[in-house]
């Protein structure tokens, strides 16, 4: 029979496929997904990709009929099975396959299921998941050819990789890890039996229904179990994943939540010490603070455009030692693979906190204090939110701002700066602002508000976005 196959319009994104189960995505999806990306690999001369699935309940389903998708154009699939997305891409990579497809949903709600791919050592995003829907619908794909299928244990070489960098000193910690019944709970139980000192697991059992909180560590109210158990716990330092622990969230021994950035300046430190002159990557959401320690530590900061495929490309592409984002996605080149991996940050900020002959919160109050608002999200057409951004970026070269335009803009003014993109994954505009003190807050503030009101947008809902940081 013919193959041929519509995804739902909302499913293609930017750096991944996700669709809510039972509703836009369906096994068929999943099956398509295999056949497709099966046969770009096929054409392109590899015969070999590795499969793996998080804990939601949806993705054994899911995975089963990828693999039937991936077999059904001829390609050798070789099943890393359940665990975290990272434990993929190191299987992808030292197995050096030419594809690996992972089944997550990552930090989405429990009825979310999605797919992540790369393609050789690279990630597969952009206008190629846009060219795999076009393929699909087409029906243009290998045919009569029929690959293998076999199991892989990857999981004893890869924490045996882990442990191989850790470089701690003769400090014991105690430590609190969340795993937030995410896909890492085998992995990090096994992890933390190889690691010195002291080691508390909370929600360590893979639950696809999520049921201590949400699987999101950039998210203050989801990190509340775990800055109330390093405190009761007295620990040096608390760490979170999200569900499928490519992305990390750090807590401070006072309970103080380290973002994204402020994890970046704690390991830019570290790497710029081996490589000093180095370029370090941070997003163009993260704090004028970042890279203004990376430059002070001896670096060269490079502010990108936020995504983790495109932050993960960009350092390849200038051989960076380090690169993340707000996020939580950080990528080491320095002695690992470049792709994200929270258990292997965490080995690496351990093994940095270990060697330190203070705590780890002196680091958070040693930095400049600004202030800031959250990231703010709101709706704006599809086809309007570009546009947007570039009408607002038109009115700032008239003004003479300093602007970089690297992600849509971010204006650096005397008070701080502020930031309007686009989002590539919603119909929505992100904005996010930072200044030295409030007074400076609020005149960024108007000045966004005055841009917006400009193209015809109210302005965003600020509300909760005054915290220092």
């Amino acid at each position: 029979m013919p193959f041929s196959h519509d995804f739902h319009p909302t499913m293609l994104r930017e750096y991944d496929i996700r669709g809510i189960i039972g509703d836009t995505l369906h096994a068929k999806d999943a099956f398509a997904i295999g056949r497709t990306f099966g046969s770009i690999v096929a054409r392109g001369g590899g015969s070999t990709v590795a499969t793996s699935y998080d804990g939601r309940l949806s993705s054994p389903e899911m995975e089963a009929a990828l693999v039937r998708g991936l077999r059904a154009s001829g390609i050798d699939v070789l099943r890393v099975g359940l665990g975290p997305t990272p434990m993929l891409y190191y299987a992808a990579t030292t197995l050096e396959t030419d594809g690996a497809v992972m089944v997550t949903g990552s930090h989405n709600p429990p009825d979310y299921n999605g797919f992540k791919m790369m393609l050789g050592r690279k990630p597969f995003y952009g206008q190629q998941i846009g060219d795999l829907g076009a393929l699909a619908a087409a029906g243009d794909v290998v045919t009569e050819a029929v690959g293998s299928v076999r199991d892989v244990d990857v999981s004893a070489d890869y924490i045996a990789r882990l442990l191989s960098d850790w470089d701690g000193g003769d400090r014991a910690l105690k430590v609190v890890w969340d795993n937030g019944n995410g896909a890492a709970g085998e992995i990090l139980a096994r992890l933390v039996a190889g690691l010195p000192g002291e080691h508390i697991v909370l929600n360590g059992t893979i639950d696809g229904r999520f049921p201590a909180h949400h699987p999101d560590p950039t998210v203050p109210r989801n990190l509340e179990q775990l800055i109330a158990e390093v405190s009761r716990r007295r620990a040096d330092i608390g760490i979170a994943f999200d569900g499928d622990a490519d992305r990390i969230g750090l807590v401070d021994d006072t309970g103080a939540i380290l973002f994204g950035d402020h994890i970046m300046i704690l390991l830019a430190r570290d790497v710029l010490r081996t490589y000093p002159g180095a370029t370090i990557i941070g997003d163009v959401k993260a704090s004028q603070v970042l890279f203004d320690e990376i430059a002070r530590a001896g670096g060269k900061p490079l502010m990108f455009k936020t995504g983790h495929s495109l932050i993960k490309a960009k350092m390849a592409e200038i051989a960076a030692p380090l690169a993340g984002e707000m996020s939580g996605h950080i990528f080491f080149g320095d002695r690992w693979y470049g792709f994200d991996d929270a258990l292997y940050v965490a080995v690496r900020a351990l093994g940095i906190v270990a060697r330190m002959e203070h705590p780890l919160s002196d680091v958070g109050r040693a930095l400049p204090r600004v202030v800031n608002t959250p990231e703010l999200r709101f709706d704006c057409e599809e086809s309007r939110k570009f546009s947007v951004v570039e009408e607002v970026a038109s009115r700032l070269r008239e003004e003479a701002a300093e602007v970089s335009e690297i992600d849509g803009v971010r204006v650096l003014t005397d008070d701080g700066w502020w930031l309007l993109r686009a989002s590539n994954t919603q119909a929505v505009l992100v904005a996010r602002a930072e200044a030295t003190s409030m007074e400076g807050l609020e005149r960024l503030k108007a000045d966004l508000v005055r841009h917006l009101a400009a193209s015809g947008l109210q302005a965003p809902d600020f509300e909760g976005g005054n915290a220092g940081h």
